[in-house]
């Protein structure tokens, strides 16, 4: 199913309209009072920029230097090519210690990877501990909708039935209730977990460690409980040193949540040493290319610089409308319309770099300035290069660069679109039925243009007269 299918389909779904309806723009307030509040954001995210970009300028060295010192604590670095490499290794690592249950922390990278699917195949039983991920686990494995906020797409009356359906239990609307009871479902899975699993929002090159970042104490349980933990991330989150981390840090949770911390931030170090009253056994690195590498030294390495805070989505007014699921893949919103189509290959979401009306506001948000307006520009430019478009619209593109290159051609045109719209709005502000391009108006009313065109206005003004 195509991005344009899903969209319709998520736009003629109430429940989920009135959902989003209900989030829409609480994320983006709660990030502005908290950037209002740190007086030196705009100097911290600089710093954080550069961080993250001359990390990649040098990636292999800090990669290496990191698989040295995490050796160094006891750790063993795994490298993957892709994720079907990732779930082999860690099918691999669990089976060698004689696991039966993984908990997980949440991981996005495992979504990519599709671990969960790899794992039940082989008999091991994945538990997802985080509380958004475990009420979508336990709906029939349905994909996160956000990559902060997976569930965010469900209402709490819709929880509440899912949860009475699965648990066996009477339905209740209170949230308290309904974590008391998915903390009771999920206590026993930690204690008899033999492997935790969790991502990495960082990883610290100096220490050989990896920094996680959570609201919810399932992260500490799932790392310090079981006899094995394994880390899997991208070989992008390395960072050089903990003062990079810090710098990192105080920009994520703002970012993300609006917070100035977040309620857990764990920084693992190795497997448990003697002395230590918890930890586990064997401690492993798996660290995932995934087209990463690829992305090295071109037009879209900045797109490494990511730190997964969700700020674009949050702030991307197409996001807003059609929600995460409609974007087909892992990431949804900007920054989901430009690593779709890098990792999973250009010819397989063609409508990913469209799905934006290329505001800015995610490129104005993003704590590691990101262009993500540009990058999905220059995607839509290789589609074009590669004939991935329909000859309709590129043959209309061309139509538009002709006319626009001879301005008394554009004069007059402009001039007829005027008076068509506006004898489309019949005297009112806004056309409802777009004529010759009805898609338009399918889901939305569209603004009724003024009557006077800026060449009028402005040749008005240039002759005196009224503006």
């Amino acid at each position: 199913m195509y991005f344009v299918d899903r969209v319709r389909q998520r736009l003629d779904d109430t429940e989920l309209q009135r959902n989003l309806k209900r989030t829409r723009g609480r994320n983006a307030a709660s990030r502005a009072a908290a950037v209002a509040a740190f007086t030196d954001f705009d100097a911290v995210r600089t710093r954080a920029t550069e961080i993250r970009a001359s990390v990649l300028r040098d990636l292999d060295i800090w990669l290496e230097r990191f698989e040295q010192k995490a050796a160094e604590t006891g750790a063993t670095v795994l490298w993957a090519r892709d994720g079907d490499e990732a779930c082999r290794l860690i099918i691999d690592i669990a089976r060698r210690h004689g696991v039966r249950t993984v908990v997980k922390s949440k991981s996005m990278v495992s979504e990519e990877a599709g671990l969960n699917a790899a794992l039940e195949q082989a008999g091991i039983r994945p538990v997802e501990t985080d509380l958004g991920e475990y009420i979508l686990q336990i709906n029939d494995n349905e994909a996160p909708s956000h990559i902060i906020m997976p569930v965010i797409h469900k209402s709490k009356e819709q929880v509440s039935e899912l949860f009475a359906r699965v648990h066996g239990t009477a339905p209740k609307t209170d949230i308290e209730d309904l974590t008391r009871e998915a903390r009771e479902k999920l206590r026993p899975e930690f204690l008899g977990a033999d492997m935790g699993l969790s991502g990495g929002n960082f990883l610290i090159a100096e220490t050989g460690s990896v920094a996680i970042v959570t609201n919810e104490g399932n992260g500490r349980l799932c790392t310090t409980m079981p006899r094995v933990h394994v880390a899997l991330t991208g070989i992008e989150k390395v960072v050089p040193t903990l003062d990079d981390l810090s710098t990192l840090l105080r920009i994520l949770p703002r970012s993300a949540t609006g917070q100035a911390i977040t309620n857990y931030v764990s920084l693992l170090t190795g497997p448990k040493q003697a002395g230590d009253p918890d930890g586990p056994e064997h401690m492993y690195f798996v660290l995932v290319d995934g087209g990463r590498a690829d992305l090295l030294g071109g037009d879209f390495e900045s797109m490494l610089r990511c730190i997964r805070c969700g700020a674009c989505m949050n702030h991307c007014p197409v996001y807003q409308t059609v929600g995460g699921h409609s974007y087909g893949w892992v990431y949804p919103g900007p920054m989901g319309s430009v690593l779709t189509p890098l990792y999973q290959g250009l010819d397989q979401a063609l409508d990913l770099p469209q799905a934006a009306t290329l505001c800015n506001q995610c490129s104005v948000v993003c704590p590691v300035s990101i262009p993500l307006p540009e990058l999905m520009r220059k995607l839509r430019e290789k589609q074009v290069e590669r004939g991935l478009r329909p000859w309709s619209e590129r043959l209309g593109m061309r139509l538009w660069a002709w006319v626009a290159a001879r301005p008394w051609l554009y004069a007059i045109g402009s001039r007829i679109a005027v008076r068509y719209l506006r004898w489309l709005a019949e005297g009112r502000d806004r056309i409802q039925v777009m004529g010759v391009a009805p898609g338009w108006t399918s889901q939305r009313d569209f603004p009724a243009p003024a009557e006077r065109t800026f060449r009028d206005l402005y040749a008005a003004q240039r002759r005196g007269g009224r503006r």
